[in-house]
Parts: structure tokens; C-alpha cells; sequence
């Protein structure tokens, strides 16, 4: 589906709304269909398609989180890891720490930060957001429950880690 939608509007100007979309559906369907590899090409060239258009830096933000899942797909865990952190960090300016949008990126920054095993620069950004997503998201609410359990698989495998 994400190639015919491309075909389709592939022909349009680059700036076109349905070019953009078809661009990103494409990126996103691959990626989903765990053809990383090829999402990769697609999703690269896509933001770098949105620098030159000069887009939003929320859209900036959004397509930059989508590659860097793609780069951990595709074994670049560090690449990924540093994409996140710059998500993460504009999120942070952009919409303040109280953002539905701020505590995601946290989230996909501290479970890259997890998975690299670097445990105490993820229980910094943990400890940090966690009380925002309690008083802004409820203490039941699924990304609340994440983090908190994000932060609790970090405690326990930190080896300096004290009680």
C-alpha cells in the first residue's frame, strides 16, 4: 500500500502535501513490514526532504523519532540513541516537560538509553519525568506505568545501584 500511494504522487512537486504523506506512509510501511534497510533509505531521505522545506520542528521531531526506530531495528543502537536525546531535548524546549509529547520522548529516550545499558543516564531522565507523567497523566495512565516500570528494569540492573 505505502509503494502505491508513492507511485501515485511521486510525480508531484516536492513541497505537495500528498508527496510528503506518500513519502512517510512509505518509510512507515516498510519499516513495518521490517524491511528496515529499505525504510532506512526512505526515511532518511524524508527528513532530509523536510530540512530543506524548512517544516516544523514539531514534524522535524516526529520523523526524526520514526528513523531513530528504525536505526535500532537496523543495529544502530548508538545512531538511534543520540537521535532520541535530540527528540527528547527539543521536545523539552518546544512543549515544556508537562507535554504528552515530552514524556513520550522520554520514554523513547530512556529505553534507548535501557537498552544501551546505560542504567544511570536512564534513571536521571526517569526520576525527572516520572512525577510530571504522575501529576499530568494519572497514576494509572499507560505511559505513567511505563515509565515507572522503565525505571525499575534500570534500577535493578545497575550494578552501583544502592536501595
Amino acid at each position: 500500500l505505502g509503494w502505491a500511494c508513492w507511485k501515485t504522487n511521486v510525480g508531484r512537486p516536492e513541497a505537495h502535501w500528498a508527496r510528503l504523506l506518500a513519502m512517510s506512509r512509505l518509510g512507515n510501511g516498510l519499516s513495518a513490514a521490517k524491511h528496515h534497510e529499505d525504510a532506512l533509505f526512505v526515511q532518511e531521505a524524508e527528513l532530509s526532504m523536510w530540512r530543506r522545506l524548512g517544516e516544523s520542528e514539531e514534524q522535524m521531531l516526529d520523523v526524526q523519532t520514526n528513523l531513530a526506530r528504525t536505526y535500532h531495528h537496523c543495529g544502530r543502537t548508538e545512531e538511534a540513541n543520540r537521535m532520541l536525546r535530540d527528540v527528547y531535548s527539543g521536545c523539552l524546549k518546544l512543549n515544556g516537560e508537562q507535554s504528552r509529547d515530552t514524556l513520550a520522548a522520554a520514554l523513547n529516550y530512556s529505553a534507548s538509553l535501557d537498552a544501551l545499558k546505560r542504567y544511570r543516564e536512564a534513571k536521571s531522565v526517569l526520576r525527572k519525568m516520572m512525577p510530571v507523567a504522575r501529576r499530568v497523566l494519572g497514576e494509572n495512565n499507560d505511559a505513567t506505568l511505563r515509565l515507572r516500570w522503565t525505571y525499575a528494569r534500570a534500577l535493578s540492573k545497575d550494578d552501583g545501584a544502592t536501595l
